[in-house]
């Protein structure tokens, strides 16, 4: 990771991201937007080949997050914030538009710009979290109604209660393979390390998660709501631009998110790939595959 710069982006209102870089200065850009509970680490597998390819690659801890700027009003992390601060990156690195590609809710914020402002997004590449139009009603009530008050979404809406139970144990909260929710807060554990990553890994984001906490992430999900109101201009678009989809045989979010539908609704997806055997954290489970399918990708969509 020598090849990789680190910079405190200013985006507005006090507030600066911390941003990995890499590559020729005039390539085109390929902006990564890491999930939860991700940090621009979480893309050290495709950076390298990316700016070897000839992008300029960005990589951001978005607000909350790793080094970036943390702020206390939840509406600060709603898509709108989200996509300012990342528009403001790309001001600061001059360029006009991106290549978006995102992991985790780092897709679904990169879908909703591809949807919100194409003419800023060259093509959008999604990982694990497909896109999915608007729902028909306030999505918590139907997820509460569906999956029950103990989905770890509802879990996650009131200010406190997950905040500190993510953080009481942050080495456990990062390497459970369970998934977070009331019963397992009351649990003790002690998970091994991922199998895709080694122990030295791992601490990078064991010391950025005790330093930060888990607020900046939860409050992405605590605007779920908020964000559905404020889309109610964009019912009836599609996304346009050239797309591709990456997911794992094994993620769990098509059990609530179905691939199926971004048919008609992502009008040009040029790539939807299933990994076999692969589960959620796809980049870094299965970084030569995944690189393999965005440099394809890029090259047909947004050549260097």
């Amino acid at each position: 990771m020598s090849a990789v710069a680190h910079d405190q982006i200013p985006v507005g209102d006090g507030v600066e991201l911390h941003v990995a870089s890499a590559g020729p200065a005039d390539g085109p850009v390929v902006l990564l937007v890491h999930g939860f509970p991700e940090l621009w680490f979480s893309w050290r597998h495709q950076i390298a080949p990316l700016a070897e390819a000839g992008y300029r690659v960005l990589v951001p801890d978005l607000r909350g997050i790793g080094g970036s700027t943390q702020t206390a009003p939840i509406e600060d992390y709603d898509n709108a914030t989200v996509q300012a601060d990342l528009f403001a990156v790309l001001d600061h690195a001059g360029a006009e538009r991106a290549a978006f590609v995102g992991h985790d809710f780092g897709s679904s914020f990169s879908w909703h710009i591809a949807l919100a402002a194409p003419e800023r997004v060259a093509c959008v590449g999604g990982l694990s979290v497909p896109a999915v139009p608007r729902a028909p009603a306030q999505p918590l009530p139907i997820m509460r109604r569906h999956l029950g008050d103990d989905f770890y979404i509802a879990w996650f809406q009131t200010p406190g209660p997950a905040d500190a139970a993510l953080a009481a144990d942050v080495r456990r909260t990062l390497a459970t393979t369970k998934v977070w929710n009331p019963a397992w807060a009351e649990q003790d554990e002690n998970p091994p390390t991922p199998p895709f990553m080694t122990d030295e890994e791992l601490q990078v984001y064991v010391d950025a998660y005790t330093r930060t906490g888990f607020t900046g992430g939860l409050n992405w999900y605590r605007n779920i709501d908020r964000n559905w109101h404020a889309d109610e201009a964009l019912v009836g678009r599609t996304i346009d631009v050239p797309a591709c989809f990456i997911t794992g045989e094994r993620d769990p979010v098509e059990r609530f998110m179905p691939i199926a539908a971004m048919d008609g609704y992502v009008t040009d997806l040029r790539e939807r790939v299933v990994i076999d055997g692969a589960g959620h954290w796809i980049q870094q489970e299965r970084p030569d595959e995944v690189n393999a399918v965005l440099l394809r990708f890029l090259a047909d969509a947004y050549p260097a």
